[in-house]
């Protein structure tokens, strides 16, 4: 095998006949395999042997190059824990016993290469192993500093294109950033070098490259853009997504091959269990993109990000409050696609302000998911003990003190019942109310993971419709989400005849100003103009949302679902006044 950096002009094509090159791109004889790997962060021991499995597998099968995601021997985000003593010298020391498998076949396997010299522990590499050594290896060149990214502060940048020999053809290797520069969100950045003509230059046929991109609503065809405009300056681009779910972030596994001329020929995403797909590029007959309902994106979006939060931390039991509303029906709907319905058990915990329909509608929602429990527990007892414990310190309860109370008695049982079994708890506070503070720490905030707490409520509801439209495909008997939950008006039912529109704009109205506000940093002026709202309503509205860190900073984790998710992407401060 042989490797053209920077400078060389050995990998370039010529020909005096444009045509005769641009049908020798669209034939590469190349036998590719993705591998959508799902790691867990950190694990390497556990890592490496599924990735050295899946790497003979390929040697054994006649493949030329096999393809896992960015950082795949460490799994990505790696944050603090490249800080810790030997992890990167582990994962280089992995990477040599890995390319013992790679004889036949050429293996891209990305680790955090350890760097003696400066002030960053690590570059973000790739390893080219074949033949039973490491042949090459690239380092990431465009680093991200925005969202939920900070390369910058573990990783060194790479300064020279990588183009290698695989099957007669010229590869080139980029990684994630390299080819997406930032282009797939809502954030502008101007890198000052472009790695995918730099590449394509020296004469790269194909384009690699391994990413660990995080899902967000919209990015998906960003990503799709990205790759044809990329494919047509020259050469078949293959790109390999991450899968799984780390903490707040979910990997959607895309692995997708695109030609010069446009044509898609692998097109593949939300598979569970490494999921790895074979191209031989000469002979693959193209295909249609995929449509895909944004429902259908965050369902399972969701769903992944549930099941890997509980594999990766050991437990396989979730408990949840059963209110009666849309946001825990939705939650433990998700819960019990992730995780089994015999694995959910609802609370439902009636105060003296619950109505009949609550009841009726929490139970069945227990009934139409198949919940292995749904226990009711009166909070009236406990809601007047603290009651009574609190009297003697204040004259007069006041009335939103009252209504804390009953919310913090449900969040002590739901963690009682969490220590008690284990199970772990799932919160089910929406975007809507982490926003705007329309909820209470230390009850319903209270809990390990927040599914849709980056779902405004005004696409919760569509979510609901879209899941009981599409019960089937989302694997449930009847739909899931009793209809009486949609339509009813929403309530948290901490007092008489309550709705949430006592407290809260039209969720349509709430939802436009959280948008602009979160989503794309507008100012007042720029919503209240936008959207046509009264400036007075979107300036109240956009100060509570500010006035509401301090609970957000103390919440569960969050999966993010959009460009700008409450959480690592979002560090506001506490205090402040802007």
């Amino acid at each position: 095998m042989s490797v053209t950096r920077s400078g060389a002009t050995s990998g370039s094509i010529r020909s005096s006949n444009p045509r005769e090159v641009r049908c020798r791109i669209l034939c590469v004889p190349v036998k590719i395999r993705t591998v959508q790997f799902d790691p867990r962060v950190g694990d390497i021991a556990g890592n490496e042997p599924r990735i050295a499995d899946a790497i003979a597998r390929a040697d054994r099968e006649g493949v030329d190059l096999i393809v896992f995601g960015e950082l795949a021997v460490v799994g990505y985000p790696p944050r603090d824990l490249l800080f810790r003593e030997g992890v990167a010298r582990r994962a280089q020391e992995a990477i040599a016993r890995l390319a013992s498998a790679a004889q036949r076949v050429t293996a891209l396997v990305g680790f955090p290469e350890p760097i003696t010299t400066g002030e960053r522990p690590c570059a973000n590499s790739i390893a080219v192993l074949s033949k039973g050594v490491v042949r090459a290896v690239y380092r990431k060149r465009l680093l991200p500093e925005y969202d939920v990214f900070a390369e910058e502060r573990y990783f060194v940048h790479g300064n020279a294109p990588l183009v290698m020999e695989c099957a007669g053809e010229k590869v080139g290797v980029l990684v994630c950033e390299d080819l997406w520069r930032a282009e797939d969100t809502h954030i502008r950045c101007t890198y000052a070098c472009d790695p995918v003509g730099e590449t394509i230059a020296l004469g790269a046929t194909i384009l690699v490259v391994p990413s660990a991109s995080p899902f967000a609503l919209d990015k998906d065809a960003a990503h799709r853009a990205i790759l044809a405009k990329a494919a047509a300056r020259g050469a078949t681009v293959v790109s390999v997504n991450q899968a799984g779910a780390h903490d707040d972030l979910v990997f959607d596994g895309h692995a997708r091959i695109v030609r010069p001329d446009g044509a898609l020929l692998l097109d593949a995403q939300w598979e569970r269990g490494d999921a790895e797909h074979t191209i031989d590029l000469a002979h693959a007959a193209a295909i249609p993109a995929a449509a895909c309902a944004w429902e259908a994106e965050v369902f399972a979006a969701i769903s992944t990000g549930i099941a890997g939060y509980f594999r990766k931390t050991g437990h396989t039991r979730a408990v949840l409050g059963l209110s009666g509303g849309i946001d825990s029906a939705i939650v433990a709907a998700l819960a019990a696609h992730a995780l089994g319905a015999e694995n959910v058990t609802g609370l439902l915990m009636p105060s003296r302000f619950s109505s009949t329909h609550s009841l009726e509608d929490a139970r069945a929602t227990a009934s139409a998911l198949g919940l292995a429990q749904a226990l009711r527990l009166p909070i009236h007892d406990a809601h007047d003990a603290l009651r009574a414990a609190l009297a003697p310190a204040l004259e007069e309860i006041p009335a939103i003190v009252d209504e804390n109370l009953q919310s913090r008695v449900r969040g002590v049982l739901l963690m009682g019942y969490s220590n008690a079994t284990g199970a772990l708890v799932l919160t089910t506070g929406n975007k809507s109310e982490h926003a705007t503070g329309y909820a209470t720490l230390y009850g319903d905030m209270c809990g390990a993971l927040a599914p849709i707490g980056d779902l405004l409520k005004t696409r919760v509801y569509a979510l609901a419709r879209w899941m009981n439209a599409n019960a089937a495909e989302c694997g449930f008997f009847a739909p899931p989400i009793p209809l009486r939950s949609i339509e009813k008006p929403p309530s948290a039912e901490l007092r008489h005849d309550q709705t949430d529109q006592d407290t809260l704009p039209a969720y349509a109205d709430l939802d436009a100003i959280i948008e602009g506000f979160v989503e794309f940093e507008r100012t007042p002026a720029h919503i209240a103009k936008t959207t046509g709202l009264d400036l007075a309503l979107v300036e109240r509205w956009c100060t509570a949302i500010d006035r509401a860190q301090f609970k957000r900073d103390q919440a569960a984790v969050i999966l993010k679902l959009t460009q700008r998710a409450f959480g690592r992407g979002r560090p506001f401060p506490i205090v402040s006044r802007a």
